[in-house]
């Protein structure tokens, strides 16, 4: 992964304080930890702590701007991993929670470090060797997807965070409020799709509710050389809800060379060598016993999600919060997002 020099979002002399108090496990030295940013994401922020022995840590932290009061929990990230630390969904170890804000300015927590290749874009799928061990990453992403799926939230400690109402009907109301809350001024196809999902939500089969990701991709998945996930990061998303929205998220980001529409989010299996979509989606039906047969939907609700989403991000480049790069990335984001919402509209017919 590679890295930045930014660090003031998590000061080192504070947390390295913090450190030496809650965590007696990681040394520390009489200097402050080291910090470093782990590029990749627009919302919450990873970094990585090194100790005075040269050990190597995880810390997660809300954006330091236009934080939405509905997201960036750290406490739910961190109640996530910690319960499915014991499964055999494989999880960064949580270490500690922080709710102090007057240590780095946000709550924040700390886990252990897992190294592994994180494939959040097309050249990143090189980095795995051609033939089986880029078949065997796609394979196993929707293997540990299907057993993400297969524990019960109420057996790990989950179960309160259920609520009343329909999961999908939510998730269309909140991303529809938020979409209309962003710097985009022209929503007309998003809108559109919006109520062809609405229309088409109404008239599912009742799904079980299980524990839902909410952003399955190779991008937030570390995978070793053999190509087996090692972990899986960001939970931000996370909720009790329609485990296929996992999937349709999935196969609307998992690209395929030649595709004449582009993933949500481009990806490693952009290369040569990776599953194709219908063979994860067989997959997933083999592994997990669900009826798949209403997938497109999945995939349009995908797809318009992703057009709500980077409406986010692009306010958040708009209002200069972002970096580097502002008004370029701003105006690919918006173009991207337009272009995701069109995607969802034809899918939809």
């Amino acid at each position: 992964m590679s890295r930045s020099s930014e660090i003031d979002a998590a000061p080192p002399g504070p947390l390295t304080a913090w450190l030496r108090a809650e965590v007696p496990e990681l040394p520390v030295g009489d200097r402050p930890v080291g910090v470093e940013r782990i590029s990749g994401g627009h919302s919450n922020l990873t970094y990585r702590i090194t100790d005075a022995a040269g050990g190597r840590w995880a810390l997660r932290r809300p954006p330091t701007g236009m934080v939405l009061a509905t997201a960036h929990d750290m406490g739910r990230e961190w109640r996530f991993i910690s319960a499915l630390a014991p499964t055999p969904v494989p999880v960064a170890p949580p270490v500690a929670y922080c709710a102090d804000t007057g240590v780095i300015g946000a709550e924040f927590y700390l886990m252990k470090f897992v190294d592994g290749e994180v494939l959040g874009d097309e050249a990143s799928g090189h980095r795995l060797e051609s033939g089986g061990t880029r078949r065997t990453a796609g394979l196993d992403t929707v293997d540990v997807m299907a057993a993400l799926h297969a524990i019960d939230p109420d057996a790990v400690g989950l179960g309160d965070l259920r609520r009343s109402g329909n999961y999908l009907e939510r998730q269309l109301r909140r991303w529809h409020r938020q979409v209309h809350e962003s710097a985009v001024s022209d929503l007309s196809t998003v809108d559109a799709v919006h109520v062809r999902l609405v229309e088409r939500a109404a008239a599912l089969p009742p799904s079980d509710v299980r524990i839902a990701h909410g952003d399955f991709r190779p991008g937030n998945l570390a995978f070793g050389p053999d190509g087996r996930v090692r972990a899986v990061f960001d939970w931000e998303l996370a909720a009790l809800g329609d485990p296929l929205a996992d999937l349709g998220w999935l196969i609307a980001s998992w690209g395929r060379p030649g595709d004449s529409v582009p993933p949500t989010v481009p990806g490693p299996s952009l290369v040569d060598g990776y599953p194709d979509r219908d063979e994860l989606v067989a997959r997933y039906a083999e592994r997990s016993g669900r009826d798949v047969s209403q997938l497109d939907f999945y995939v349009a609700f995908a797809r318009w999600r992703s057009a709500c989403i980077g409406a986010g991000v692009h306010s958040r480049y708009a209002a200069g919060v972002m970096g580097a790069g502002e008004a370029d990335a701003g105006a690919a984001r918006l173009a991207s997002l337009q272009r995701q919402a069109e995607a969802a509209l034809a899918a939809l017919g």
